[in-house]
């Protein structure tokens, strides 16, 4: 059975049916403490995914004993779910570990054990959770330890810094894994929020005949965050806002916000219609772009002197297609921002007309808006103009608020990398990125790579540089909010 057979199979089933070996390169890293373990202990301790055993590997020169005291405190500091400590304990006797100086052949054979311990037809799952530099030497240790055939590979971000590393990177790939077999993930596309888009947009009659140029003015996707580099000058000096979170994450979601329905609900038809919207979006203009710096990052520890690399980011992009023609997208993300958000906000037509007196308030408070928060708890808002009571016609700006704890089912979301970690399982590359997806995205990033702006300093706890007003003029940023969302009642 081919593997886009057994995802069809798995989906229909429900859950994955096969036992899964999962090897993680960096095991001992951040990621995988904040992140993998913790979510393989989740994931192990639900009715969701198979029998899990883990095979952990890194540059450390540990033993198996040190790496399940490791991830004990992982789990118990990083879970966001209750941990016991008698499902740890079992959770912790599946782990194996061994440092990559013992070689690939060793690597091969612990892998194997795992594979007869559970019953010899498990599936293997390759994480590799290490910098992109790295990844190649990975995939040439699988190769050597034998430990390719009938496996998927998940693979972290940046997926090249531009077009040509892009193409070398995939076609080095693709010698040891076919494209359906690689998972290039993206953290922001595993989260509730982000995948209650597709329901909002296509399963509700109200919205989704307004999702148009006729009736949008323009989107935002505004993801700034305040930490700075928390140490990690050396892989951001590589890359910068635009490589590190543009084409990565804001402009994936951008795809779901701008695609066609879908043929059915599954990952080929999704992938298609995401790529269609990259092939229709025109190449960035430079002249569009603010790149910025955040005051006093040349005197972090790792930053080259006099370095040019932008810590923030914003741009104007637009999709030459029928249903987006003439709608501007404006993207914005940064380091040292004034609050860590993640929104997509929906700008609606105003009236042609008005038929209020001056006044009253129509107009003020900008357009309508329909927003979602991709924070872990997600909360969508609509505004909109409504009379406030008392005598005469006075209007104010109201919102309808809705978050997924109001719905009795919080408890169920799972985290991003529980997700996307269970549809790699699966085989289900609905949430991932393909070749010809990334490419495209360094392609219409070229005239920027090329002819980058020069960047302009800005204060820590702002919302960057003051030309990202021009950028957007006459139109203005939704970030920061009028208001506050509302809490739980």
């Amino acid at each position: 059975m081919t593997d886009s057979a057994k995802s069809r199979e798995a989906d229909r089933a429900g859950r994955s049916t096969e036992p899964h070996v999962v090897v993680i390169f960096g095991a001992t890293g951040d990621l995988a403490r904040r992140k993998l373990l913790p979510g393989m202990f989740h994931l192990s301790c639900s009715n969701l995914a198979p029998e899990i055993r883990i095979v952990g590997t890194s540059l450390d020169d540990l033993d198996t004993d040190a790496f399940r005291k490791l991830a004990h405190k992982a789990c118990h500091e990083f879970s966001s779910h209750e941990v016991s400590d008698e499902s740890l304990d079992r959770f912790k006797t599946n782990l194996t570990y061994l440092p990559q100086s013992a070689g690939a052949e060793a690597l091969g054979t612990a892998v194997r054990e795992q594979i007869e311990e559970l019953g010899g037809d498990a599936r293997l799952l390759h994480y590799l959770s290490v910098p992109p530099s790295a990844a190649m030497a990975v995939l040439e240790t699988l190769h050597e330890a034998d430990l390719v055939q009938h496996s998927r590979v998940v693979m972290e971000k940046p997926f090249g810094t531009d077009l040509q590393s892009a193409r070398e990177l995939n076609e080095s790939i693709h010698q040891r894994f076919e494209e359906e077999r690689i998972f290039r993930i993206d953290h922001f596309l595993g989260k509730e929020p982000a995948q209650n888009i597709l329901a909002f947009r296509f399963a509700n009659g109200l919205f989704e005949p307004i999702w148009n140029r006729n009736f949008i003015d323009h989107i935002q996707i505004d993801v700034p965050e305040k930490l700075t580099l928390e140490g990690r000058a050396q892989f951001y000096e590589s890359v910068g806002a635009f490589r590190d979170m543009v084409v990565t994450h804001l402009f994936q979601i951008l795809a779901f916000v701008a695609m066609e329905p879908p043929t059915e609900l599954a990952p080929h038809a999704i992938t298609d219609e995401k790529n269609k919207v990259f092939r229709s979006m025109r190449p960035l203009d430079p002249t569009h772009v603010v790149r910025g710096q955040y005051k006093g990052y040349l005197d972090e520890p790792g930053v080259s002197a006099g370095s040019d690399t932008d810590t923030f980011v914003a741009l104007k992009c637009e999709i030459d297609n029928w249903r987006w023609a003439g709608v501007p997208f404006y993207l914005r993300t940064g380091k040292g921002l004034a609050e860590g958000q993640r929104i997509i906000s929906i700008a609606f037509n105003e009236p042609p007309k008005s038929m209020f007196p001056p006044g009253s308030g129509v107009g003020q408070h900008g357009p309508d808006h329909l927003t979602f928060d991709l924070a872990d708890v997600g909360k969508m808002s609509l505004s909109f103009y409504g009379k406030r009571p008392g005598p005469g016609m006075k209007l104010d700006k109201l919102s309808l608020q809705f978050t997924v704890e109001e719905t009795g089912h919080a408890g169920e979301v799972l985290e991003a990398y529980e997700r996307l970690l269970l549809d790699a399982m699966r085989g289900d590359r609905t949430l991932y990125t393909t070749a010809e997806g990334i490419e495209r995205l360094w392609e219409i990033s070229a005239p920027l790579l090329d002819d980058p702006p020069p960047v302009r300093s800005y204060d820590l706890d702002s919302w960057g540089p003051n030309a990202i007003h021009q950028l957007i003029a006459p139109r203005a940023w939704r970030l920061p909010f009028e208001r506050v969302w509302r809490g739980k009642n």
